[in-house]
């Protein structure tokens, strides 16, 4: 059972509460409940007065967000090697098709041409 937080009817102060076990002739038979501040027991859940947790603080709203930046447009951020006809991948590297050289997929070319649609690397 997970700690549960009760304002206790005896005593009128917010604890902890523990369960106990209920025997009847070596027979598990239920639970009671007992405050930890005074002892008063509680014979179902029922009868406590459970605490939740205290709400978190909104300290901001949704109108304090800022919009999402936008650094480039479509047409600026896709000019990089990896979205041009010419790269080639494969397993032992990345090069350009143009110039033969290793190069990586964020570089920027001279000779960059844009995929096709569905055409892939």
């Amino acid at each position: 059972m997970c700690p549960m937080e009760i304002r206790c009817s005896g005593c009128g102060e917010v604890a902890l509460v523990r369960a106990e076990p209920v025997y009847e002739h070596f027979r598990r038979t239920g639970e009671v409940y007992v405050c930890t501040a005074c002892g008063k027991r509680y014979a179902t859940a029922e009868e406590m007065v459970l605490v939740g947790p205290p709400p978190k603080p909104q300290v901001f709203t949704d109108a304090d967000r800022e919009a999402a930046l936008t650094m480039f447009d479509d047409d600026e951020r896709q000019r990089c090697c990896g979205w041009c006809r010419h790269m080639i991948l494969s397993p032992f590297g990345q090069r350009c098709g143009v110039t033969n050289r290793f190069t990586d997929a964020t570089n920027l070319c001279e000779s960059f041409e844009k995929k096709a649609d569905g055409e892939t690397g």
